[in-house]
């Protein structure tokens, strides 16, 4: 069974969590009581979270297309002010005053805010209004660690003119997670993590892995989880875990493991 817990060897730490849109209705009092241990412990976290069901949800309403194209968010001129305004006006403060109100401190930003995120387009022609990020305000990510508050991050850019731009929340999560120099970043999903004949385990690599989607021991939803999982671990983070509202699940690891 899972052994990982939130409030172990967590002193110092500095640690990303992303949270999937489709999460954010479901946190439970347990995520707020581990942000608490973790604090307590001495951890700096930032969150960064998406917007997917309420965005789409948003989109409809207005009967504006969307889609998704190699799993980025087509947004056009149309959709993005639908995308900025549901993020930022909608589920950003949504999240930020759950925080608070469980007694953490929180302040939400996008990445307009102190010219938090920099970015260009992705690829106007293909993506539409997608951002490709090219700088990151970690100072400003800092002094709000200072005064003990964690930012609450939505997944909107902006370039140097101001225009903003949508942005995959794992791409930002990774991204802050390595200018950060972040010791972990954690996944939350709505599953404890990886399991193998039920049982949820406590460590695997990129190696076995591949080998379990294979054998289709990992299947359905979990594969792309995994896959951003090992994405950002090779990318240069140290640690990676795919967990649930509770903090706890499977560790991708860079060392072989014996499972």
């Amino acid at each position: 069974m899972t052994t990982y817990k939130s409030t172990q060897h967590t002193v110092h730490k500095k640690i990303v969590i992303k949270l999937g849109g489709s999460m954010l209705a479901r946190l439970t009092d347990t995520f707020f009581e581990e942000l608490k241990n973790l604090k307590a412990a001495g951890a700096e976290i930032v969150i960064v979270h998406g917007g997917g069901p309420a965005i789409n949800k948003a989109l409809k309403e207005r009967k504006i297309n969307s889609y998704t194209h190699n799993g980025i968010r087509v947004t056009s001129e149309e959709a993005i002010e639908t995308v900025t305004g549901t993020l930022i006006g909608t589920v950003n403060p949504f999240l930020t005053g759950r925080l608070n109100r469980a007694g953490i401190l929180a302040v939400g930003l996008n990445g307009e805010d102190g010219n938090l995120i920099e970015c260009t387009y992705l690829d106007k022609e293909t993506y539409g209004y997608v951002g490709n990020i090219e700088s990151i305000n970690i100072d400003l990510l800092e002094q709000l660690q200072k005064i003990d508050y964690i930012p609450v991050v939505a997944c909107i850019g902006a370039t140097v003119e101001g225009t903003a731009l949508n942005i995959n929340g794992d791409t930002v999560a990774s991204e802050i997670a390595l200018e950060w120099g972040a010791d972990e970043l954690l996944l939350v999903t709505d599953t404890p993590g990886v399991k193998f004949h039920e049982e949820t385990v406590e460590e695997l690599t990129p190696e076995q892995i591949d080998l379990w989607i294979v054998s289709g021991d990992i299947y359905g939803g979990m594969i792309p989880k995994v896959k951003a999982a090992v994405e950002c671990l090779e990318a240069g983070i140290p640690q990676v875990k795919i967990v649930d509202d509770a903090l706890e699940g499977t560790s991708i690891l860079r060392k072989k493991v014996l499972v």
